[in-house]
Order: C-alpha cells, then structure tokens, then sequence
C-alpha cells in the first residue's frame, strides 16, 4: 500500500484484558514454588492485541469491546485504554459497564516462549451487547471479531454484513459446528485447538471440512508452528509459515489475524492475507512482550523480502494440497 493511498480502517471486535506475565524457567509443579525471572504488564485480549498490531502495520484500527467501569473506579480498565491511546487505537466503541472490573490474566512464560494463561473475567461483562452496532461500523471498512463475547460481537458482525463488508472471525474460543457466527463471517480463522475441541476432529483439513457443511465463509486453521491449512474449493491446501526461534508466543494468533483483516481490507487474495498475518505473527514470537512486541509495516516487509528465496526453495507453495493427517495434527 503506498503512502497516498487511503488506510484502512479495521474494526476489532471482543475481548479485552490486562495481562500481567510472569516469565520463569520452567511452569511450577501442582503445590509448587517457582522464582519468575522477569514481569511486566501489557494489554491483551484477542480484540485488543489484534488492534495494537493493525495499528503498527498503518492501518486505522478501531476497538469496540465490553470493560468494567466507570472510568476512575476499574483502574484494570483505565489503564488498558490509556496504552491503547498511545498505540493511535480508536476506543471509542468501548463500552463501560459500572460496577464491574475488566478481564485480568495472569501468564506464565517459560523460557521456550511456552505459556500458560489464567483469565478472570466477570460474566456480566460477557453479557453485555452494543448499545449502536450500526453506529460502530459506520467508518469500517472491515471488522475482525473473535467469539470470546458472542453476545456483544454478533449484533456488530451482522451490521457489517448489512454493509458488505468484510468480517473476519477469529475462531479462538471452543463453540459448536453450527455457531450463527460461522455463517454471518465472511471469513472464519481458527487457532488448531478451537477447530479440534469444537468438531471433535483430530485432523485439521477434516475439521475445516465439517465446518464448510454449514458456512460460505473462507475457512483457514492456524497450526503453531506447523503450516496453515485453508479450503479451496472443497479441497485442503496449505500456506507454510516462517520459521524462527521463539521467544514470546504471547498474542502471536491476535496478531496473525489483524495481518490478515488488514490484508483483506486492502484487497490482498486470501493466500497473501495468510502469508503476511504469518509474517506478522513470526516477528512478534521473536520479541518478548506480547502485544507490545507487534512489529511495524517496514518489519514485515523486510522480512517477507528477506525469506522470499527460502519460501521458493525448500518449503511447500501455497497451493499444495494439505499435508497428511500425521503431519497436520
């Protein structure tokens, strides 16, 4: 995208959280102590992670998501929109519920970027809905929604479609194969545990394929480390990610998946949207600090330059069918 073209504006849609991360050796045992060598506090929450990594990559992000309120009584609150003011992400949809605090996450890290993740979050929150869906999206030019808040991200979701805009759907919390939100998105992206846990399924390509009975929507599954898997046509391929020394996996899907809306709203094919949300993704996984290790527009691209010829060489292309069963699950 050059300079003088216009940036798209991606709104995001869900859950926000603050994250306090604790990084150790190893995770302690069951009645265990573990001294951590290492703790800072960051935003997260997929809905706000992925802003934070539009917002770098020089897209216009928006947030809209439910928090605890009002401001100057939910300090959790507070101070997840003041670090989302100094990333230039459009709060304003935000939705202050009185009474009650934002999500909070305890994380621990250990020192191969593995993680373990505790989340409260008060069930009121979770039942909020927008107060104006139609209002939220009127300057969108995408939403990106992950189904962590059903009840708040679908009433924006379908006003989206009203609109015609593209909605990507981050598949990250385990659902059912007939979720309504399958078939409102336009595109559905799930990390590998949401699509296993929710079809029962081992095998990713089956998985997607049992989610097509009931969607139009493109459909894709993230895999760690390991390739990504699409549809096309009916048919699994794959989309290979870089390969890199990870240090922090901390927000590594939420940024993928705001690579991938941008990508989309620029009007990239899915298999490049795919190819720069792994880019995205494998920056951040080399940079301790979760969202705050989202790498910018210049990184990325200098990146993908710097692999092109390896992904030529000896990695899978993109329109290679999907790998076995053994090597996809």
């Amino acid at each position: 995208m050059s300079s003088a073209e216009r940036a798209p504006r991606i709104l995001c849609a869900g859950i926000i959280v603050l994250d306090e991360v604790f990084r150790v050796t190893e995770f302690p045992e069951p009645d265990g102590k573990v001294q951590a060598k290492g703790f800072f506090v960051v935003n997260g929450g997929c809905a706000a992670n992925a802003a934070v990594a539009i917002a770098r990559l020089g897209g216009r992000a928006a947030l809209a998501g439910p928090m605890g309120g009002p401001p100057g009584e939910d300090e959790n609150g507070d101070r997840v929109l003041r670090a989302l003011a100094r990333e230039n992400v459009d709060c304003s949809a935000c939705q202050r519920v009185d009474g009650l605090a934002t999500a909070l996450s305890a994380i621990f890290m250990n020192e191969r970027g593995d993680r373990t993740i505790v989340t409260y979050r008060d069930e009121r929150i979770a039942a909020a809905t927008p107060a104006d869906p139609d209002r939220i999206v009127t300057d969108a030019d995408a939403v990106l929604a992950d189904n962590r808040y059903p009840d708040f991200v679908r009433p924006i979701c379908e006003a989206a479609r009203r609109r015609n805009l593209p909605v990507v759907l981050d598949g990250d919390r385990p659902t059912v194969e007939d979720d309504p939100l399958f078939r409102i998105a336009s595109h559905v992206v799930f990390s590998w545990e949401c699509l296993r846990e929710t079809t029962g399924v081992a095998d990713l390509a089956e998985g997607l394929l049992r989610i097509a009975s009931r969607t139009d929507a493109f459909l894709a599954v993230s895999n760690g480390p390991d390739d990504i898997v699409y549809l096309d046509r009916g048919r699994a391929r794959c989309v290979p990610v870089f390969k890199i020394d990870a240090v922090d996996t901390l927000g590594a899907g939420d940024a993928f998946h705001g690579g991938f809306a941008l990508a989309i709203a620029e009007g990239r094919s899915e298999v490049e949207a795919m190819r720069f949300g792994a880019a995205v993704a494998g920056i951040k996984c080399t940079r301790i600090g979760g969202s705050a290790g989202a790498p910018t527009r210049a990184e990325v691209e200098a990146f993908m330059a710097a692999r092109q010829a390896d992904s030529l060489g000896g990695q899978a292309g993109p329109d290679q069918a999907a790998p076995s069963p053994q090597r996809v699950g």
